[in-house]
C-alpha cells in the first residue's frame, strides 16, 4: 500500500525537525525551505532520504519546482501513485 500524502508529509516534517534541531511543531510544512533554513546541502539529504525510504527517484530540480514539504509530499505521492503496478 502506498502511503498518504499526508504521512508523507509528516514523516517529511520529522526528518525535517531532527535535521535542524527543532521542534516538529516548529517545522511549517507550507513553508519555504529557504524560510525554514534549508540550504542545498540539507535538501539534498532530504531528497536523498525520501528516495529510500519511498523508493522513487526524485530529479534534484523536485525539490526546487516544490519548495515546501507539503509541496514535496504532493509530488512524491503523485509519482509513488504512477509506479504502482
Amino acid at each position: 500500500m502506498k502511503p498518504s500524502k499526508e504521512a508523507i508529509a509528516t514523516w517529511c516534517q520529522e526528518y525535517v525537525a531532527n535535521l535542524l534541531e527543532m521542534p516538529v511543531e516548529a517545522v511549517d510544512p507550507d513553508a519555504d525551505f529557504d524560510r525554514l533554513g534549508i540550504d542545498s546541502a540539507l535538501a539534498v539529504s532530504l531528497l536523498i532520504e525520501v528516495e529510500e525510504r519511498y523508493g522513487v527517484d526524485l530529479a534534484p530540480e523536485a525539490l526546487f519546482e516544490n519548495p515546501s514539504i507539503n509541496a514535496v509530499a504532493a509530488y512524491l505521492h503523485a509519482q509513488s501513485q504512477r509506479h504502482v503496478a
